[in-house]
């Protein structure tokens, strides 16, 4: 027979109260106990005679239905379960039909920012995607405040350190460029991602972000998806979002800038994915569900 045990971590994401990544840090801070002992990393449990609590509440076996969205996130919410500063999350764009589930975000945008998120109820697949080692590339459109110069480049390609920790990009490339090799629209590709990480970058080097949109994870683009509106993804679909479809060397040259009146451009999807793209639906009401 099988062995049913599982670690607590594993638990507690199929459980659906958390991804687990967030799981092993209740565990790491001591708020996950397991039959009226404190659990440790990588502890194994049965889910079906071992008794699990989180801050005091016993968490019970329940596996949810595998469901991973993509969805076009606006400027003004969080990508918070539960923010009491910010009662308008993400995961308000979900109609009753998919909210009764327990959604994580796969790697998050800021508030102001905009673009495409990941909402999932597969713990494993949120632990695949936001984890450092597995390299997912995200590009995002970057439009500043001021003009930046083709020559700062390889600033953002080699980073600057802020409070220990060092900031960077693993490609840039200047959109529409003006008279002396300068433009406020950035196209950059990073596949690390720390809170804030490229407004901190760019602030760092004298230009205060003024958007940013997020177009592109793996080979999957956020194109036909509307504004606050999402759909379902299928296995390819996911699949894609780890691939890395003609991403540029690591330290590339300043390539020539596109000539096009506007940004449109520079927001196209490199590959398309193998599989169809259903027509995405609109997650808010009074809309219907995400097509399955």
């Amino acid at each position: 027979m099988p062995d049913p045990a599982v670690r607590v971590q594993k638990f507690l994401a199929d459980a659906g109260l958390c991804s687990r990544r967030a799981a092993e840090q209740l565990i790491a801070q001591g708020e996950v106990w397991v039959n009226g002992k404190v659990a440790v990393l990588g502890q194994k449990i049965d889910p079906e005679t071992d008794k699990v609590t989180v801050e005091g509440s016993q968490v019970r076996s329940s596996l949810q239905p595998k469901i991973t969205l993509a969805v076009h996130k606006p400027r003004g919410l969080v990508c918070s379960n539960d923010d009491p500063h910010n009662p308008e999350t993400i995961f308000t764009l979900l109609p009753p039909q998919l909210a009764k589930h327990r959604f994580f975000t796969a790697g998050r945008l800021d508030k102001d920012s905009e673009g495409l998120v990941i909402l999932t109820t597969d713990g494993d697949l949120a632990q695949r995607l936001t984890h450092p080692s597995n390299l997912v590339t995200k590009r995002y459109l970057v439009v500043l405040e001021r003009g930046f110069s083709r020559d700062r480049i390889p600033r953002l390609l080699s980073g600057v350190t802020i409070e220990g920790e060092r900031l960077k990009v693993e490609y840039a490339n200047l959109i529409n460029v003006g008279p002396g090799g300068v433009s406020t629209s950035i196209d950059v590709h990073m596949h690390h991602g720390k809170k804030r990480e490229i407004r901190q970058l760019f602030l760092a080097l004298g230009h205060p972000v003024k958007r940013l949109k997020r177009y592109q994870i793996g080979a999957f683009p956020l194109r036909g998806i509307p504004l606050r509106a999402g759909k379902q993804l299928s296995p390819a679909q996911i699949e894609s979002l780890f691939e890395q479809p003609g991403l540029a060397p690591r330290r590339p040259g300043v390539r020539p800038a596109p000539r096009a009146k506007n940004a449109a451009p520079a927001v196209k999807p490199a590959a398309k994915t193998p599989s169809p793209r259903p027509a995405a639906k609109r997650l808010a009401k009074p809309a219907g569900p995400v097509k399955r």
